[in-house]
């Protein structure tokens, strides 16, 4: 994958173009100059009937990195309380504009991760939703809103990001109740960087009774950490020299490690050296940046004495000195209606090393391998004394992640075959909660010299990827299988770029959903339900 600091330089944003119907036509032979709007499988957010209002919060022209600001302001017509609350944006892009990383945040809590898709000639249009209730709490006032969306608009690269983001508040009502969150949602204060770690502190409400972590987290950009998943060690002479591909995020709290989890091996719509392998749906999740989310309440007995706390986020596997990594955590807090003061202890702390083997073959200019197996967990045990009583939290947390990575001579064959493994099963007073999210990436790129053009190189992409959660009474899974190619080192017009691609979501347990989409040279065919 030699190639990444030409090709792959960007990045991809949620999208869920729910309403552009599958075309009837033939697709073309090969991509032109344009192609249909970005759409994925994922049902939309279902919303209550009742009276609902809606917040524009960005209007904004993104051209350079200037970040965009404004005020958020509660709706008048709809006080609440709010049984859900939806962010919507809508976007468009026309020209020639790699992928670009987007962030929002409201009171500096970041609340929206996303990204981009690379435009057509003739320009495309999307649209994004996503379920923010979480984070009522920060709605109930006015607070500032910060987007960044950094982008460059020059000669070469002629497309301006038009992106509008609103809210909608649904209100409760007698049928509808209101949501239940968290009492309050908290970022970090007095944040600082060092490497890829991030630092700061929260003090937290002496009454807490239950506390979650969120982390907002991507690689991009600092070296190959956007492609930390097919990182090699220097001594191979492969492209990206970012040592073993296994990463892992860390939260400590006062020098203490509480949390672990594992990154999502995002492909954003540039990736894996073809852009149009992701025209016109992208790699599971590459638009819905997720958070990581770690249940710290085994901890809570112990920040509740009004003292500033200090909060480390690492990004373990990453090379000292090396940044690229994107992190912004914040604190979700449940608080004792009815107590001003609760307490706690930790009762037990079982957290085993990170085991990890590389097995590690290769040498500038020649084939090589990196097979990686790698596994930790945790067992964390404390309670918090409210006025209900003593509240008891077990948290257990696995990880494993195998990985085969082999490439020829040259990188002109370049294969990846890897899974992770993340659950955390958390067990209060005898209930028990378990989310378990497994990934799976293969993919093989070739790189060749094409035979007829001098300079030219024919790139052909191949693969399918799964996204499965499962939490108790549901899962979820998205796939997608795809191929691409197209000659690289010719002008765009002769690029000669083909792809077939097929994207689903399926789930079951709340009800049956299940839809499939299928695209031939960015013209959707196939727009089925099965549910």
């Amino acid at each position: 994958m030699r190639i990444r600091s030409v090709v792959l330089v960007s990045l991809s944003v949620l999208l869920l173009g729910l309403t552009a119907p599958a075309r009837a036509a033939a697709p073309p032979s090969e991509f032109g100059s344009d192609y249909d709007d970005p759409r994925t499988p994922a049902p939309p957010i279902s919303v209550p009937h009742t009276k609902h209002c809606q917040v524009e919060i960005v209007r904004n022209q993104f051209r350079n990195f200037d970040p965009y600001q404004s005020t958020y302001t509660p709706p008048a017509a709809c006080q609440g309380p709010w049984s859900k609350v939806v962010l919507r944006m809508h976007g468009a892009v026309k020209g020639v504009q790699y992928d670009r990383l987007g962030h929002i945040t409201i009171g500096g809590v970041g609340v929206f991760r996303t990204s981009t898709p690379e435009p057509s000639t003739d320009g495309i249009a999307w649209d994004v939703e996503k379920d923010v209730t979480s984070y009522i709490p920060l709605l109930r006032t006015p607070q500032p809103v910060v987007m960044e969306l950094g982008n460059v608009v020059n000669d070469t690269y002629t497309g301006v990001l038009d992106i509008t983001v609103t809210l909608d508040f649904y209100l409760a009502d007698r049928h509808t109740p209101a949501a239940k969150t968290a009492n309050a949602v908290l970022p970090l204060q007095n944040q600082t960087r060092e490497d890829s770690d991030l630092i700061g502190t929260a003090t937290l409400p002496r009454n807490t009774t239950r506390l979650l972590g969120e982390v907002y987290v991507t690689g991009s950009g600092g070296g190959c950490e956007e492609f930390w998943d097919t990182s090699a060690p220097a001594e191979t002479g492969y492209s990206c020299p970012d040592g073993s591909p296994y990463r892992e995020v860390d939260v400590s709290i006062d020098g203490k490690l509480v949390g672990v989890a594992l990154p999502y091996p995002y492909i954003y719509t540039g990736g894996w050296s073809n852009p149009y392998s992701w025209r016109p749906s992208p790699a599971p999740r590459a638009f819905d940046i997720k958070p990581l989310t770690y249940d710290l309440t085994p901890f809570a007995g112990l920040l509740t004495d009004g003292k500033p706390h200090e909060f480390r986020v690492h990004v373990d596997g990453v090379p000292a000195g090396q940044s690229g990594w994107f992190t912004v955590p914040n604190l979700q807090v449940w608080t004792d209606a009815d107590r001003s003061q609760t307490s706690g202890a930790l009762t037990s702390y079982e957290v085993t090393p990170l085991t990890k083997t590389d097995d590690v073959i290769g040498a500038p200019n020649e084939a090589g391998s990196v097979n990686t197996e790698a596994s930790r967990s945790l067992k964390i045990s404390g309670y918090v004394d409210t006025s209900a009583g003593r509240t008891r939290t077990t948290v257990e947390r696995t990880l494993s992640n195998v990985s085969k990575h082999t490439w020829e001579a040259g990188e002109s064959r370049d294969i990846l075959d890897a899974t992770w493994r993340d659950t955390e099963t958390t067990t209060t007073n005898g209930r028990v909660d378990r989310t378990e999210l497994s990934y799976g990436k293969h993919g093989v790129l070739t790189f060749l010299p094409n035979a007829t053009i001098p300079g030219g190189y024919d790139i052909v992409t191949d693969l399918t990827i799964y996204d499965t959660i499962r939490t108790p009474g549901l899962t979820t899974t998205e796939t997608y299988d795809g191929g691409a190619s197209w000659i690289y080192g010719v002008p765009r017009d002769q690029r000669h770029a083909t792809g077939t691609q097929t994207v689903r979501f399926r789930s079951l347990g709340h009800g049956c959903f299940d839809h499939t989409l299928t695209a031939v040279n960015g013209i959707y065919t196939k727009d089925l339900y099965r549910c």
